[in-house]
């Protein structure tokens, strides 16, 4: 697997390989809007089942060592309780990537989704299926794990997430009689299903192909070449991402990139030369208009 063997290769491992599942996920309820001695209970077994199913089960074929694991996070903060066993609120998804030959994980995703409505007893159990919905809880989840999996795999690989957006699809589409919101085209477009839907597109294959050229072919040269490894970043947004923004502008699927990747440009460019930080600052306020004051900060 060439994610395996890029990280593996900055890494020294002086014993045998312990090969273990994919997900290094940190899991945590937030739920102070939802009190109750039996509400923390739940919410305990909530957050020690959803972590269980996140690192315990197997997501991809490829084998990985514990230290080739995809680090990443889920921040679920519980607003409602709509009845005895079912409450609603937001669930925040991130991943990190390591950089080659540095201590540095670059952020990969940022999404906060606001469609989040779920069911959950005390002592029940998640389990995996990914031909069949069971309940909405399950399904994001798996969603998910199959999203952070797909876009590590894009940024070590040349569209290397293609099979994992493919299950996230899956999943999308046997969720499309689920009374809960996020996964249907008409309800919105941005949520569930415009996320994977988008990402299969070629008419977005460009923020996949930038995906792959921002780490590989520059943050992976950032420790020993940090201004060619700079110079690439720019390179691939340019090349990849502004043919998408003027096909698309204001798509989803650019500011789900720019959720992960805004603030790391800012510190990126701020050490550039004046010629480089004026063309970063011009082509990122053009793609990503929204966020025009923070990239201003690149001049500070």
């Amino acid at each position: 697997m060439f994610r395996s063997l890029i990280i593996s290769i900055s890494i020294l491992v002086f014993s045998a390989p312990a090969f273990s599942q994919e997900l290094n996920c940190q899991v945590s309820i937030v739920s102070q809007q939802v009190q109750g001695t039996t509400e923390r209970q739940i919410f305990d077994q909530l957050q020690k089942s959803i972590f269980e199913f996140m690192n315990n089960n197997k997501w991809t074929k490829d084998l990985y060592t514990s230290q080739e694991k995809i680090d990443c996070s889920i921040l679920i903060n519980v607003t409602t309780k709509v009845s005895s066993d079912e409450y609603a609120g937001t669930i925040q998804v991130q991943s990190r990537r390591p950089i080659y030959k540095s201590s540095f994980n670059a952020p990969l995703l940022n999404y906060m989704d606001d469609n989040f409505q779920f069911r959950f007893q005390q002592f029940s159990q998640i389990e995996f299926n990914i031909n069949t919905f069971q309940n909405n809880l399950t399904s994001v989840l798996m969603f998910y794990a199959y999203v952070i999996i797909a876009e590590d795999y894009d940024s070590f690989s040349p569209m290397g997430g293609t099979e994992y957006w493919q299950k996230a699809q899956i999943i999308v589409q046997n969720a499309q009689s689920a009374p809960e919101k996020g996964w249907k085209s008409n309800e919105s477009n941005k949520n569930r299903y415009w996320f994977v839907e988008n990402q299969l597109q070629p008419l977005f294959a460009g923020i996949r192909d930038c995906m792959y050229k921002y780490h590989r072919t520059g943050m992976d040269l950032m420790s020993e070449k940090p201004d060619e490894g700079r110079a690439a970043v720019l390179k691939a947004i340019q090349e990849s991402l502004v043919p998408v923004y003027k096909a698309r502008p204001a798509s989803f699927n650019m500011e789900l990139f720019f959720n992960a990747k805004g603030d790391e440009l800012v510190n990126m460019f701020a050490g550039a030369s004046p010629e480089e930080k004026s063309k970063a600052i011009e082509v990122l306020t053009q793609i990503d208009p929204a966020n025009t004051t923070k990239y201003l900060k690149i001049q500070q």
